[in-house]
């Protein structure tokens, strides 16, 4: 039965149930079927999407902005402040998209200057007491097993694993489906398709089953010979890999090749970490 304090915070939505217990500001926008769990704390300029559940004494705080769907698990908190010294209270955002479970202990800092976002994408799952930095942004499909720290302003694309009890360094970025093994240090890029473990980390070839898994050997556009080729020349030759790059760029490619070679071309530049180098056998 909802309380009046339900029917008062949400007077044009149905089906909100705030237990007793919880506290959700005035100012809050909650969207049908949202449940508030024990304890939980929804603050002022918090939406949440139909459908998402708030677990037990989770912490929804700051300019954030959930989508549907999404399940956070007990002691998650959400859009505190950055960890991050420059920052000198600038109004920022969280912005988390649809079908996302968060599990315990989860904490996602909000951004550190005027008008940036910390964002995460759709489908993800990020398991208990991992930490998303500040400005950080995680694409779609992604999977962050326990206990992963990921600093300020790292960005991961679509379908990345990251195994868990690691650390990944400011800046760094992640490509689209690479896998990264447990207790690996992550202080360089690491690119696309790529298998990637070790500490220091090294890279250690192409993430085969995760590229079988995915579905892409039966994608007619995909050519895995040619990623292969792809991936040996820029990584096996003796040559620098701004030079190998160059050679590739000028030869074949297909989407998923084209992907790797675009992304090292960014990871070479001044502003980036550089990709991560391939381990010494």
């Amino acid at each position: 039965m909802e309380s009046k304090k339900d029917t008062k915070l949400n007077s044009s939505f149905s089906g909100v149930r705030v237990h007793p217990n919880a506290y959700v500001d005035p100012g809050a926008e909650l969207h049908d079927g949202v449940i508030i769990s024990q304890g939980a704390i929804v603050g002022p300029n918090v939406s949440i999407g139909k459908g998402t559940e708030i677990g037990p004494n989770a912490v929804i705080s700051g300019r954030t902005q959930i989508g549907i769907n999404n399940k956070v698990f007990p002691n998650v908190f959400i859009g505190l402040d950055p960890q991050d010294l420059k920052y000198k209270g600038a109004s920022t955002e969280v912005i988390i998209g649809d079908n996302n479970t968060f599990r315990e202990c989860v904490t996602i800092n909000k951004a550190t200057d005027e008008g940036e976002k910390t964002i995460i994408g759709n489908n993800n799952l990020l398991m208990a007491y991992s930490h998303i930095g500040h400005n950080c942004e995680l694409a779609n499909g992604i999977v962050l097993s326990n206990s992963v720290q990921v600093a300020g302003h790292v960005k991961i694309e679509e379908k990345a694993i990251i195994g868990g009890c690691l650390g990944i360094h400011q800046f760094v970025h992640i490509g689209y489906l690479a896998m990264i093994g447990g207790m690996t240090r992550v202080d360089r890029d690491v690119p696309p398709f790529c298998l990637a473990e070790g500490h220091p980390g090294r890279l250690r070839g192409l993430n085969r089953i995760g590229i079988k898994r995915s579905g892409l050997m039966e994608n007619k556009d995909f050519d895995f010979k040619l990623l292969q080729s792809t991936w040996n020349l820029l990584f096996k030759s003796n040559d620098a890999i701004s030079n190998s790059l160059e050679k590739a760029m000028k030869g074949e490619l297909d989407f998923s090749s084209s992907k790797l070679c675009s992304f090292l071309k960014e990871s070479i530049s001044k502003e980036r970490r550089g990709p991560m180098p391939l381990v010494n056998v």
